[in-house]
């Protein structure tokens, strides 16, 4: 474990004033910072100070800590096309982490950030940031992020939701065997054996618990027993406290919130593993976040994507000439698939929604998440032809997708459109036959972005995909500009469409010079 990594915590009573005192408008600001001093000899320091008439508290801080500074990323979008800047980013958006006594925990290879706010490594960002590097013919970097993954695995028995010390407590939605497939279409199949001991650690952590759970104790950290007998997962974070790079807000719900309020921070927590923080999906009232109930979610996206893990695991032992282990796993993604059937399939809907264990029916919210077992093939074509047309119904908007049906406010609703779910429907949709949907959803998007960078000169975390002559908005930050995983999709995308295109010249080509 990394001895020079300075937890939140050790700062003592100065973290809570400056954080309650809004010193920076941005709570992520101080948490980030990178201290001049050990924390034992800065709040020694403000012990001693604090009460004097002339102290100023950001005078101090701007003393005993180096500030982070945002990225700004922005071109000359009279003279640049989105293309030649996406890939003029790349290396702007590297980093390499030094031995310094901050937050940031140390990786042994080079990375790519998101931007703007986001100075780390982001574990559910990269998957789609490397969709973009793989376009850009930059293997090198996809497989340093990579094992920068395994190392964490290794080093903490997971991928946590970033590579800093408040980030500990939780991971995010578990993208390390889409990313091990990258690799493999890059550099072989052998790249499964080589990460196969920390494709079966990072399950491990995702089903630790799943042995004690009986029909008295159905929930356990990420596990949960249905009533079946059926094991599947949620969203969850080890600690119950306000989030470090949101303290002020967590403490304002708890303060506000009416009613049961006894895992709050832990519902806001794991919401923000499951990366869509914040959004109505997770809410008992969509216009309250104090109703957040995270926790009582059994998630589409969790579920999928741990089948994927699963089916991969089972797919390399079978590699390394593991057989016992190949089939112990393609019986765990076997059973799985069967229970996201069983529970997260709506007959009434007719979508794939996330299902409320502790009330024992599915959430009321439609979203993109349905999406996810059609991006994995594991849907029927019924249930497929039944989403896809939700999907163009309600979903389709001029910019692309939105996220959810829900307008709440919350930055993971409507009428934004964020750039990973555009590629899982994308492809979700394609994988089922429906290329004219795909080409709209492509085209919607790409052109949202376009407009864009070419009004501001910038590629943003978000997008309003309602009317497109506004910008997004909603959350607890302001929009970002870089940006990591909207430059992945982009290239990814429009690489994929100039496919659809040619795809589509060849069958015209076909149909004039042989008719029916």
């Amino acid at each position: 474990m990394q001895s020079n990594l300075l937890y939140i915590e050790e700062l003592e009573e100065l973290f809570f004033d400056v954080q309650t005192q809004r010193i920076f408008s941005d709570q992520k600001v101080f948490t980030d910072c990178v201290p001049r001093f050990t924390a034992a000899e800065i709040v020694h320091k403000y012990r001693l100070q604090k009460n004097d008439a002339d102290f100023h508290l950001l005078t101090f801080l701007q003393e005993t800590f180096f500030l982070p500074e945002s990225l700004k990323l922005a071109s000359d979008q009279q003279t640049t096309t989105v293309l030649e800047h996406i890939n003029n980013l790349w290396d702007k958006l590297i980093r390499e982490t030094i031995e310094e006594y901050s937050s940031q925990i140390n990786l042994p290879f080079k990375f790519i950030v998101p931007g703007g706010r986001f100075r780390e490594l982001f574990y559910w960002d990269s998957y789609f940031t490397m969709l973009g590097l793989q376009v850009s013919g930059r293997t090198d970097l996809i497989e340093d992020m990579v094992n920068n993954f395994a190392f964490l695995i290794n080093e903490y028995g997971f991928i946590p939701n970033g590579n800093r010390s408040y980030f500990l407590s939780r991971s995010q939605p578990p993208f390390f065997s889409l990313m091990i497939e990258l690799l493999v279409e890059e550099k072989g199949e052998m790249n499964l054996i080589r990460y196969l001991p920390e494709l079966k650690k990072e399950y491990k952590f995702w089903m630790q618990g799943s042995e004690e759970l009986n029909p008295g104790t159905n929930a356990i950290a990420h596990t949960v027993r249905l009533p079946g007998g059926e094991i599947l997962n949620r969203y969850w974070d080890n600690l119950n406290t306000p989030r470090p790079e949101g303290y002020y807000e967590d403490l304002e719900i708890y303060s506000n919130t009416v009613g049961e309020k006894d895992d709050l921070y832990r519902n806001i927590r794991a919401a923000c593993a499951s990366g869509w923080d914040f959004s109505g999906r997770w809410f008992e009232n969509p216009q309250d976040m104090a109703s957040i109930k995270t926790i009582d979610l059994i998630p589409v996206d969790l579920n999928c994507l741990l089948w994927h893990l699963e089916y991969t695991i089972a797919k390399a032992s079978k590699f390394a000439g593991f057989y016992d282990e190949h089939l112990i796993f393609i019986q765990k993604a076997n059973d799985r698939l069967a229970a996201i059937k069983k529970y997260l399939w709506n007959n009434q809907t007719e979508l794939y929604l996330d299902y409320d264990f502790k009330k024992g029916q599915s959430s009321q919210t439609p979203s993109l998440a349905t999406m996810f077992p059609l991006f994995f093939g594991i849907a029927t074509k019924i249930e497929a032809t039944s989403v896809i047309k939700h999907i163009e119904q309600d979903f389709l908007k001029p910019g692309g997708l939105i996220t959810t049906l829900l307008s709440t406010g919350q930055q993971w609703d409507a009428p934004n459109g964020w750039a990973p779910l555009q590629w899982i429907a994308l492809l979700g949709v394609k994988n089922y036959g429906a290329d004219a949907l795909a080409k709209n959803i492509s085209q919607n998007w790409l052109s949202t972005v376009d407009r864009v960078f070419h009004k501001t000169g910038k590629i943003m975390e978000k997008y309003n995909v309602t009317d497109v002559s506004l910008e997004a908005g909603g959350g607890e930050y302001p929009n970002q500009d870089g940006f990591g995983w909207t430059n992945g999709v982009y290239l990814k995308m429009n690489a994929e469409q100039l496919n659809l295109i040619n795809i589509n010249l060849k069958t015209t080509n076909m149909t004039e010079n042989n008719p029916l």
